[in-house]
């Protein structure tokens, strides 16, 4: 009797640890995952489509605020992967909006659409323009860097300031050497996409070798999202989105952005788009972050650069406190 009800016991334990340890699923607008903030979701008609941008619009924590920060996430990262910083800008007394653009994360995932840049850049400021919001300072991270690039080029009077976190495009990857791919070829690339295949990337390139039991909720947003009922229109959208970030560079476009802009970088970062099929000649003169920094910033009209020595793409998340003390020192 005793040994039976230790085996059920010990298969209770086991079928309670595979429940807890199974991957996550999200649904294809990234349902079921947690925000740190309430969502909502602005409507927009786009290229034919009814879309919905999901945002977070959170207000200053001590009455009236003192300005509107924009925070845009990178390609690998949401609105929610602001977290920490959301909270400390608003305690700042500032108003802080965190889209997740069209294509992204809690967004429409549509079938048929041409991304670019402008496209993203138009849909930001119709949310911002239905927010009220006429100017704001705008923070891009990685891919959210160079669509902070494009906003700041197209609407120059909304910028109050630019802020570049470990942006990608500060090189041209196609000129320099990179073999392209097509759609169909990105869009085989991201069905493969996996948690693991999402931590070894991430640990590799990120951070530098190192890892954080908290960096793992991350992953699990990536690989739910991709593992849920809109896997095909997931890595679709995203093949799509590849294919914008490899042929659409704006680093040729840095001398006429007026906005003062400060760059934010990790300078042990190795990302570059297209490195993996990439010649080892090419491979080994691309996505070197500590020497695209101190050049890029020289382009720019009004620029500064603070580095966060042997940190790799995302300072804001391997070191919050001194990114967060840096970053409100720049937006105040």
């Amino acid at each position: 009797m005793i040994v039976t009800k230790v085996r059920r016991l010990f298969h209770a334990i086991l079928a309670l640890s595979a429940a807890l340890t199974q991957a996550a699923v999200y649904g294809p607008e990234l349902e079921g995952f947690s925000y740190p903030y309430p969502l909502q979701h602005f409507a927009i008609r786009s290229q034919g489509n009814e879309l919905q941008m999901a945002y977070m619009d959170i207000p200053p924590a001590h009455g009236e605020s003192t300005g509107t920060v924009v925070l845009m996430h990178g390609k690998n990262f949401c609105g929610a992967t602001w977290d920490k910083t959301i909270k400390v800008l608003a305690d700042a007394n500032l108003r802080v909006i965190v889209p997740d653009q069209i294509g992204f994360c809690a967004s429409s995932k549509p079938e048929h659409y041409q991304y670019s840049f402008q496209q993203l850049a138009s849909n930001t400021n119709a949310l911002l323009a239905h927010l009220g919001i006429a100017h704001a300072s705008v923070v891009g991270h990685s891919t959210g860097g160079m669509l902070a690039m494009r906003y700041a080029l197209m609407y120059p009077s909304e910028v109050d300031k630019l802020v570049l976190v470990n942006p990608i495009g500060l090189e041209d990857w196609k000129a320099l050497g990179v073999p392209g791919r097509t759609v169909d070829q990105w869009y085989q690339r991201e069905l493969k996409l996996s948690a693991e295949s999402v931590r070894n990337y991430e640990r590799a390139t990120y951070y530098v070798g190192r890892w954080k039991p908290e960096y793992e909720r991350w992953v699990e947003m990536l690989a739910g999202l991709n593992a849920g009922p809109g896997h095909d229109v997931v890595a679709w959208n995203s093949a799509l989105i590849y294919d914008m970030i490899f042929t659409q560079p704006v680093i040729y476009e840095l001398d006429q952005i007026k906005a003062p802009t400060t760059l934010f970088i990790g300078d042990a970062d190795t990302t570059a788009i297209g490195s993996d099929i990439a010649p080892p000649e090419v491979k080994a003169r691309i996505g070197n972050y500590a020497t695209l920094g101190k050049s890029v910033v020289k382009r720019f009209p009004n620029a500064r650069l603070i580095e966060f020595h042997g940190y790799g793409h995302a300072p804001q998340i391997e070191d919050p406190d001194r990114f967060n003390k840096s970053l409100i020192e720049v937006v105040k």
